[in-house]
């Protein structure tokens, strides 16, 4: 059950990270990594710009678009040249549907989150960072190292859309990793996210780090799928 806990933890911590920028940047590029449950590592590249975002993943040659605003979605398969366009609030929808029924129907217990400064300092990848505690009934479950390099500014309704959708169906989940961002978010963003719910060994496992964050004016079509790539109708099943 830790493991599709701390996937929901994840995954809300992702959204609110993506949304933040969105609002303190008016154009932003963030190279990231990010490692599975296996150790796997894979190379994300978010685009931020007004109420739209995209993210690439340059090993899978896919894109995936957002247009939060417009409840827009798009999905590039770099491949073919094909895309497939979807509403936003569909695909909310459908993966919290299809989380619900991949999760056992246990009740997860509430835990007392504490948060802890250790005062460890580090430079990483550029950014000023300190080594955070996240504990969960006193148990190690995360540390992060953030930074205060970037500016953060009050997270408003965009941010409030996703992670309401999210907790109508993973409610104790999602107050958990509220809780988790609410108390961390005046020590600084996280760079490098260290998940000790899963260890193997001794360490934490890297399941998030940010490499690269750029200030950049983005054009339009950033935002777009390329001209000569061909739009995918799906079909909808006969009942």
């Amino acid at each position: 059950m830790k493991r599709n806990n701390h996937f929901i933890r994840i995954l809300f911590i992702i959204f609110l990270t993506f949304l933040i920028s969105e609002h303190c940047m008016a154009g932003a590029v963030i190279e990231q990594v990010r490692r599975d449950i296996d150790g796997r590592a894979s190379k994300i590249i978010l685009y931020f710009a007004g109420y739209k975002y995209r993210t690439d993943h340059p090993e899978e040659r896919s894109s995936v678009i957002i247009d939060f605003k417009g409840d827009r979605m798009v999905m590039l398969d770099h491949r073919s040249k094909n895309y497939i366009e979807i509403k936003f609030s569909q695909w909310e929808k459908e993966v919290a549907e299809n989380l619900k029924r991949s999760i056992p129907k246990i009740k997860p217990k509430e835990r007392k989150i504490n948060i802890i400064s250790t005062g460890e300092k580090a430079l990483i990848n550029g950014f000023k960072t300190e080594r955070i505690e996240i504990r969960a009934d006193g148990e190690l479950i995360e540390e992060n190292w953030v930074t205060k390099d970037v500016d953060l500014e009050e997270v408003e309704e965009v941010m409030e859309k996703v992670a309401k959708s999210f907790s109508k169906y993973f409610n104790l989940e999602m107050k958990e990793g509220r809780e988790i961002y609410e108390k961390l978010k005046p020590y600084g963003i996280p760079i490098l996210i260290k998940d000790h719910s899963m260890t193997y060994g001794l360490g934490g496992i890297n399941v998030l780090e940010v490499i690269k964050l750029e200030k950049k004016v983005l054009e339009d079509d950033v935002f777009m799928p390329p001209g000569d790539y061909k739009k995918v109708v799906l079909e909808t099943p006969k009942r």
